[in-house]
Protein backbone atom coordinates (compact mmCIF):
# COMPACT_ATOMS: atom_id res chain seq x y z
CA UNK A 1 0.00 0.00 0.00
CA UNK A 2 2.87 2.38 0.88
CA UNK A 3 4.49 1.72 -2.51
CA UNK A 4 1.19 2.44 -4.28
CA UNK A 5 0.84 5.70 -2.35
CA UNK A 6 4.38 6.78 -3.24
CA UNK A 7 3.76 5.95 -6.90
CA UNK A 8 0.50 7.92 -6.89
CA UNK A 9 2.22 10.86 -5.17
CA UNK A 10 4.99 10.89 -7.78
CA UNK A 11 2.43 10.69 -10.58
CA UNK A 12 0.47 13.62 -9.10
CA UNK A 13 3.62 15.74 -8.78
CA UNK A 14 4.53 14.87 -12.37
CA UNK A 15 1.10 15.85 -13.66
CA UNK A 16 1.19 19.14 -11.75
CA UNK A 17 4.61 19.92 -13.22
CA UNK A 18 3.39 19.15 -16.75
CA UNK A 19 0.26 21.26 -16.14
CA UNK A 20 2.32 24.19 -14.86
CA UNK A 21 4.66 23.93 -17.87
CA UNK A 22 1.68 23.85 -20.25
CA UNK A 23 0.13 26.88 -18.53
CA UNK A 24 3.42 28.79 -18.77
CA UNK A 25 3.75 27.87 -22.43
CA UNK A 26 0.19 29.02 -23.15
CA UNK A 27 0.80 32.33 -21.36
CA UNK A 28 4.07 32.88 -23.24
CA UNK A 29 2.31 32.14 -26.55
CA UNK A 30 -0.46 34.61 -25.67
CA UNK A 31 1.96 37.36 -24.65
CA UNK A 32 4.08 36.93 -27.78
CA UNK A 33 1.03 37.29 -30.00
CA UNK A 34 -0.06 40.45 -28.16
CA UNK A 35 3.47 41.84 -28.56
CA UNK A 36 3.46 41.02 -32.27
CA UNK A 37 0.10 42.75 -32.77
CA UNK A 38 1.15 46.02 -31.18
CA UNK A 39 4.85 46.08 -32.10
CA UNK A 40 3.92 45.93 -35.79
CA UNK A 41 1.53 48.87 -35.43
CA UNK A 42 2.74 52.41 -36.10
CA UNK A 43 -0.48 54.10 -34.99
CA UNK A 44 -3.55 53.08 -33.00
CA UNK A 45 -7.04 54.48 -32.46
CA UNK A 46 -9.50 53.18 -29.88
CA UNK A 47 -12.55 54.32 -27.92
CA UNK A 48 -12.10 54.25 -24.16
CA UNK A 49 -14.15 54.41 -21.00
CA UNK A 50 -12.16 55.33 -17.91
CA UNK A 51 -13.30 54.49 -14.36
CA UNK A 52 -11.24 56.14 -11.62
CA UNK A 53 -11.69 55.35 -7.94
CA UNK A 54 -9.46 57.40 -5.62
CA UNK A 55 -8.84 56.11 -2.08
CA UNK A 56 -11.77 56.79 0.27
CA UNK A 57 -13.61 58.82 -2.39
CA UNK A 58 -16.39 58.35 -4.91
CA UNK A 59 -15.47 57.02 -8.33
CA UNK A 60 -15.87 58.93 -11.57
CA UNK A 61 -16.36 57.80 -15.15
CA UNK A 62 -14.98 59.55 -18.24
CA UNK A 63 -14.77 58.56 -21.89
CA UNK A 64 -13.45 59.54 -25.29
CA UNK A 65 -11.00 58.56 -28.03
CA UNK A 66 -7.36 57.53 -27.55
CA UNK A 67 -4.83 58.03 -30.35
CA UNK A 68 -1.31 56.57 -30.24
CA UNK A 69 1.54 57.20 -32.62
CA UNK A 70 5.08 55.85 -32.38
CA UNK A 71 7.46 56.90 -31.11
CA UNK A 72 6.06 58.12 -27.80
CA UNK A 73 2.98 60.13 -28.83
CA UNK A 74 -0.48 59.86 -27.28
CA UNK A 75 -3.65 61.93 -27.35
CA UNK A 76 -6.71 61.43 -25.14
CA UNK A 77 -9.68 63.37 -26.50
CA UNK A 78 -12.47 63.34 -23.92
CA UNK A 79 -16.12 63.58 -24.86
CA UNK A 80 -17.08 63.17 -21.20
CA UNK A 81 -16.19 65.65 -19.81
CA UNK A 82 -16.42 67.55 -23.07
CA UNK A 83 -13.19 69.32 -24.06
CA UNK A 84 -10.82 67.66 -21.60
CA UNK A 85 -7.54 66.81 -23.33
CA UNK A 86 -4.41 64.87 -22.40
CA UNK A 87 -1.48 64.95 -24.85
CA UNK A 88 1.95 63.31 -24.75
CA UNK A 89 4.35 64.68 -27.37
CA UNK A 90 7.22 62.33 -26.50
CA UNK A 91 8.90 64.79 -24.13
CA UNK A 92 6.11 66.48 -22.19
CA UNK A 93 2.63 65.57 -20.99
CA UNK A 94 -0.09 68.23 -21.22
CA UNK A 95 -3.41 68.04 -19.38
CA UNK A 96 -6.13 70.58 -20.19
CA UNK A 97 -9.23 70.85 -18.01
CA UNK A 98 -11.80 73.19 -19.58
CA UNK A 99 -13.81 73.59 -16.37
CA UNK A 100 -11.13 75.91 -14.95
CA UNK A 101 -9.33 76.65 -18.26
CA UNK A 102 -6.08 75.29 -16.84
CA UNK A 103 -3.15 73.46 -18.46
CA UNK A 104 -0.74 71.28 -16.50
CA UNK A 105 2.64 70.55 -18.10
CA UNK A 106 5.09 67.91 -16.86
CA UNK A 107 8.03 65.94 -18.19
CA UNK A 108 7.20 62.37 -19.18
CA UNK A 109 9.94 60.97 -16.92
CA UNK A 110 8.63 62.89 -13.91
CA UNK A 111 4.97 62.09 -14.38
CA UNK A 112 3.01 60.04 -11.85
CA UNK A 113 -0.09 60.06 -14.02
CA UNK A 114 -1.89 56.71 -13.92
CA UNK A 115 -2.20 56.70 -17.71
CA UNK A 116 1.55 56.03 -17.77
CA UNK A 117 1.26 52.19 -17.86
CA UNK A 118 -0.19 52.50 -21.35
CA UNK A 119 2.90 54.29 -22.58
CA UNK A 120 4.67 50.97 -23.15
CA UNK A 121 2.36 50.48 -26.14
CA UNK A 122 4.15 53.42 -27.74
CA UNK A 123 7.52 51.70 -27.74
CA UNK A 124 8.54 48.09 -28.19
CA UNK A 125 6.09 46.02 -26.17
CA UNK A 126 7.93 43.44 -24.06
CA UNK A 127 6.02 41.97 -21.14
CA UNK A 128 9.09 40.23 -19.67
CA UNK A 129 11.02 43.51 -19.66
CA UNK A 130 8.24 45.66 -18.20
CA UNK A 131 6.55 43.27 -15.77
CA UNK A 132 7.10 40.42 -13.32
CA UNK A 133 4.90 37.79 -11.62
CA UNK A 134 2.75 37.45 -14.74
CA UNK A 135 -0.31 35.24 -14.21
CA UNK A 136 -3.26 34.43 -16.44
CA UNK A 137 -6.79 33.12 -16.00
CA UNK A 138 -9.60 32.65 -18.54
CA UNK A 139 -12.46 35.14 -18.53
CA UNK A 140 -15.05 33.91 -21.00
CA UNK A 141 -13.45 33.92 -24.44
CA UNK A 142 -10.79 36.36 -23.19
CA UNK A 143 -7.86 36.05 -20.78
CA UNK A 144 -7.09 38.27 -17.80
CA UNK A 145 -3.36 38.77 -17.19
CA UNK A 146 -2.16 40.11 -13.85
CA UNK A 147 1.33 41.59 -13.54
CA UNK A 148 3.54 43.73 -11.34
CA UNK A 149 5.93 46.38 -12.70
CA UNK A 150 9.62 45.53 -12.57
CA UNK A 151 10.53 49.15 -11.91
CA UNK A 152 9.81 50.18 -8.32
CA UNK A 153 9.73 53.96 -8.74
CA UNK A 154 6.34 53.95 -10.47
CA UNK A 155 3.02 55.17 -9.00
CA UNK A 156 1.29 51.81 -9.42
CA UNK A 157 1.73 48.35 -7.89
CA UNK A 158 -0.25 46.11 -10.23
CA UNK A 159 -1.62 46.08 -13.77
CA UNK A 160 -4.27 43.78 -15.23
CA UNK A 161 -4.80 43.25 -18.96
CA UNK A 162 -7.83 41.60 -20.55
CA UNK A 163 -6.77 40.13 -23.88
CA UNK A 164 -9.37 39.09 -26.48
CA UNK A 165 -9.10 36.05 -28.76
CA UNK A 166 -7.66 38.24 -31.55
CA UNK A 167 -4.88 39.33 -29.12
CA UNK A 168 -6.20 42.87 -28.78
CA UNK A 169 -6.12 44.48 -25.33
CA UNK A 170 -9.71 45.21 -24.28
CA UNK A 171 -9.12 46.39 -20.72
CA UNK A 172 -6.28 47.72 -18.57
CA UNK A 173 -6.78 48.04 -14.81
CA UNK A 174 -4.12 49.88 -12.82
CA UNK A 175 -3.81 49.68 -9.03
CA UNK A 176 -1.91 52.58 -7.43
CA UNK A 177 0.28 52.36 -4.36
CA UNK A 178 -2.30 54.56 -2.64
CA UNK A 179 -4.94 51.87 -3.41
CA UNK A 180 -6.56 53.99 -6.11
CA UNK A 181 -7.97 52.14 -9.12
CA UNK A 182 -7.96 53.25 -12.74
CA UNK A 183 -9.79 50.97 -15.14
CA UNK A 184 -9.74 51.51 -18.92
CA UNK A 185 -12.15 49.61 -21.17
CA UNK A 186 -11.36 49.77 -24.90
CA UNK A 187 -13.51 49.16 -27.98
CA UNK A 188 -13.52 49.69 -31.76
CA UNK A 189 -9.74 49.40 -32.05
CA UNK A 190 -8.20 50.50 -35.35
CA UNK A 191 -4.63 49.48 -36.14
CA UNK A 192 -2.50 51.83 -38.29
CA UNK A 193 -5.07 54.55 -39.04
CA UNK A 194 -3.74 57.70 -40.68
CA UNK A 195 -2.89 60.10 -37.82
CA UNK A 196 -1.15 63.39 -38.60
CA UNK A 197 1.80 64.43 -36.45
CA UNK A 198 0.13 67.75 -35.56
CA UNK A 199 -2.51 65.88 -33.54
CA UNK A 200 0.20 65.27 -30.94
CA UNK A 201 1.40 68.87 -30.75
CA UNK A 202 -0.39 70.60 -27.88
CA UNK A 203 -1.77 74.06 -28.54
CA UNK A 204 -2.55 76.33 -25.58
CA UNK A 205 -6.27 77.25 -25.52
CA UNK A 206 -6.94 81.01 -25.49
CA UNK A 207 -6.64 82.49 -22.00
CA UNK A 208 -5.70 79.18 -20.36
CA UNK A 209 -3.56 79.28 -17.22
CA UNK A 210 -0.34 77.20 -17.47
CA UNK A 211 1.07 75.32 -14.48
CA UNK A 212 4.45 73.59 -14.94
CA UNK A 213 5.45 70.79 -12.60
CA UNK A 214 8.46 71.59 -10.46
CA UNK A 215 8.04 75.34 -10.80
Amino acid sequence: MRQSFVSLFRLTIGLLAVSAFAADAQLEHLLKNVETRYNKAKTLQVLFTEHYTPPRSASRTESGTLLLRKPGRMRWDYTQPQGKLFVGDGKYLWLYTPADNRVEKMKVQESEDMRAPLAFLLGKLNFDKEFRNLQAKPEGAATRITAEPKTENLPYSQVEFVVASDYSIREVKVTGFDHSLLDFVFSEEKVDPSLEAKLFQFQMPPGAHLEEAGQ
